[in-house]
């Protein structure tokens, strides 16, 4: 139910083109286009034939009493719907033709902005295309992956290689000194030799130690009173 508050919209009024007080440009431009669109049809030119030759053959050969546009006044009606139609027909193409190039130019401007966008994507796909290119320098290849791969697999097997032959040598330089150890057992010699240098160090400096030790009891010995058994032989003398 419309409330009573609210003013009541006035309703427009239609007629055949689509106007009631103001016409509606969309609806007379779209009626002139029809119109323009059949009269450029070969119906149009046949119709209008057909009608053109009626009316000269009734007006020529019909009785006079009977002839509304006769030939003694050189068909003066038949010119006068000539001239009119003629002075319709041009006005309603100019209208087409200009609805045509509204049409035309809201395709152009719609057609330049897409060529727009099409110039923007290929401008932005060109530098992501150059960037990748870019990237993929510092990327490593699969050759170059294979190829370091290859160098850490030599590197590897040299070490091994020299591993093996430390080892080898370490166990040759081990058997060496175990034979050399038994022969010193075997000879009488310290079953436990100084095993470093410190030890023989240490050693040695020990040696020094006592030898300075008895060097320093000596004199006393020397200065030492006799005993009274030694002093008997000179008493007898």
């Amino acid at each position: 139910m419309q409330n009573l508050g609210t003013p009541q919209e006035a309703k427009k009024r239609r007629s055949f083109f689509g106007w009631g007080s103001n016409p509606n440009p969309d609806a007379f431009g779209q009626m002139t286009e029809k119109i323009a669109r059949f009269m450029g049809t070969p119906q149009f030119l046949l119709w209008m034939s057909v009608f053109c030759a009626l009316w000269l053959g009734w007006n020529t050969l019909a009785p006079e009493e009977l002839q509304f546009d006769p030939r003694s006044l050189n068909f003066t009606l038949l010119t006068l719907m000539l001239s009119l139609q003629a002075s319709y027909a041009a006005p309603l193409l100019l209208l087409a033709q200009n609805r045509q190039d509204d049409r035309d130019r809201v395709v152009a401007q719609q057609d330049r902005q897409r060529d727009q966008r099409n110039l923007e994507e290929t401008e932005y796909l060109t530098r992501e295309i150059a960037s990748l290119r870019i990237s993929l320098r510092e990327v490593a290849t699969r050759d170059f992956v294979r190829g370091e791969l290859r160098d850490l697999l030599e590197d590897i097997q040299e070490a091994q290689r020299r591993q093996e032959e430390l080892l080898a040598r370490a166990e040759f330089l081990a058997g060496r000194a175990h034979l050399d150890e038994e022969g010193q057992v075997a000879e009488g010699a310290n079953p436990h030799p100084a095993t470093s240098s410190f030890e023989a160090l240490d050693e040695s400096t020990r040696e020094r130690k006592r030898k300075k030790v008895m060097d320093i009891d000596r004199p006393d010995d020397d200065l030492s009173v006799p005993s009274p058994a030694s002093a008997r032989p000179s008493d007898s003398r």
